[in-house]
């Protein structure tokens, strides 16, 4: 299979989540610590549902801000250029200085057959789940490309944006076309997303690794008990 046909149908189940229905399908909840040193690590508490409201959280990001991303595996930093997706980056801003991504997983790593992404954004709570699912933002039009350590927005076809976000591991330039536009690079610790635990590979149906409808409707509980490994994010923030 060559690297596009790959892509293609990689973007199909994760990224766009075809078999699912309308909204960002792709899935980023996933399970607790449970053995190891992931065990000695404690997250910051998770917000519910009423800390969360899709409809109080619509600040405008500044023009270029910094987040920090505390994670299982380490830190790194994405920053964040408000002009090359306006209404990607106001999302993300709120999501991540309202705490949405606290202890959320990195439900979807894939770097085999070819380095294509890391993928985050449902949350553990499945309340809060349901209150984001169906709050969509307008799409911006792609200004930059799909390259390593590029941050994009998982959707299911245009107008499906809501949590969900993918870092590239590699040039993916073909999402280009496909309606993918970046918002943000990793500019500290890329070698930390390198690092995330990929080996449940693709989700299911296609593969062995987390059920997205069972993340949405299950939460965290789901993964803490099917997929143990997991990588994490500790804490999120934002740094101007």
């Amino acid at each position: 299979m060559t690297k596009t046909s790959i892509l293609t149908v990689a973007a199909c189940v994760g990224l766009a989540g075809c078999a699912k229905t309308a909204g960002t399908t792709t899935s980023g909840a996933s399970a607790g610590p449970s053995t190891g040193a992931k065990a000695e690590q404690t997250p910051a508490a998770p917000k519910t549902a009423a800390d969360l409201d899709p409809a109080k959280l619509k600040e405008q990001a500044p023009a270029t801000f910094s987040a920090r991303f505390d994670t299982s595996k380490g830190a790194f930093t994405i920053k964040v250029t408000r002009e090359w997706a306006p209404n990607g980056a106001d999302r993300f801003y709120n999501l991540v200085k309202s705490g949405y991504y606290n202890d959320v997983r990195f439900f979807r790593v894939l770097r085999s057959p070819v380095p294509f992404m890391a993928q985050f954004g449902i949350h553990g709570d499945a309340a809060v789940s349901k209150a984001w699912r169906d709050a969509k933002i307008v799409d911006d039009p792609v200004k930059q490309s799909n390259k390593r350590g590029f941050v994009t927005y998982a959707m299911a076809g245009p107008g499906t944006r809501t949590t969900q976000v993918f870092i590239n591991f590699g040039d993916n330039l073909n999402l280009d076309g496909m309606g993918f536009a970046p918002f943000g690079e990793v500019t500290e610790g890329m070698s930390v997303v390198d690092s995330l635990y990929g080996e449940y590979g693709e989700g299911s149906p296609r593969g062995a690794g987390p059920d997205q409808g069972r993340m949405q409707s299950e939460g965290n509980t789901y993964l803490s008990a099917s997929f143990p490994k997991l990588d994490y994010i500790k804490g999120a923030k934002v740094d101007r």
